[in-house]
């Protein structure tokens, strides 16, 4: 058996900011690899073989957080739900580093962070292995010639529909309308339905730098719940 040809993947965010603290560099160094989910780039697992989620987190439910910024909300759940495994992808090395300092300040053993695009992460996991899933104020592209380039669209939707369990959870934020727009016109024909939508967020919810940063610009945050049918 050949392995898979890798798919071609254009990223348009960013991978790195102008500087990392000493600190960060650090946690980069010494912290990441001990918290890595196992083989999910393409040089490490070309095969893309399966994640061993059960291996991983002791078979307890899991949850995958799609670009976690800066960490705040991934690690509150983390050490709010000690009885669940968390998986956060980001791309961004300056977030990732970030929330490694969190790590250490909040020593959860639960979580598991994956420096990179979450459409790798997607080739190795499961079928139906995550219960809920979270997407938190996503880069909003907001002129309408990028808007295919939003999470929002079949070539993100279609892999993480495929990963759910059956009744899990999608959680969508935002402080953008349109974004809203397209989010209630995509979500639900992959195969989810809408349970909530409002301006009050979630009873488990923290505040993330970005939606304070909409808030101080008078921005209105929306809240978004799917369940995978």
């Amino acid at each position: 058996m050949t392995d898979p040809i890798r798919p071609h993947r254009n990223f348009y965010g960013r991978l790195k900011g102008k500087h990392l603290k000493d600190s960060q560099k650090g946690y980069l160094e010494e912290d990441l690899a001990a918290l890595s989910p196992g083989a999910v780039d393409w040089v490490e697992n070309p095969a893309r073989d399966d994640l061993d989620l059960n291996g991983l987190f002791g078979g307890k439910d899991v949850w995958l957080e799609v670009g976690f910024g800066g960490g705040e909300h991934v690690i509150h759940q983390a050490a709010n739900n000690p009885d669940v495994g968390i998986i956060g992808c980001e791309p961004y090395i300056n977030g990732v580093a970030m929330l490694l300092g969190k790590v250490r300040q909040a020593s959860v053993d639960n979580l598991r962070i994956y420096p990179g695009d979450v459409r790798d992460m997607f080739d190795v996991l499961p079928d139906a292995s995550i219960s809920k899933a979270f997407l938190l104020y996503p880069d909003p592209w907001p002129k309408a010639r990028h808007h295919r380039r939003r999470f929002v669209t079949p070539e993100h939707l279609e892999p993480l529909i495929r990963v759910l369990k059956v009744g899990a959870e999608f959680r969508v934020a935002t402080d953008i309308p349109d974004y809203v727009r397209q989010t209630l016109e995509e979500v639900p024909p992959v195969g989810f339905e809408l349970v909530r939508q409002g301006g009050d967020a979630w009873d488990d919810w923290i505040s993330t730098r970005y939606e304070l940063k909409a808030l101080r610009e008078g921005r209105t945050p929306h809240y978004l719940t799917f369940r995978k049918l």
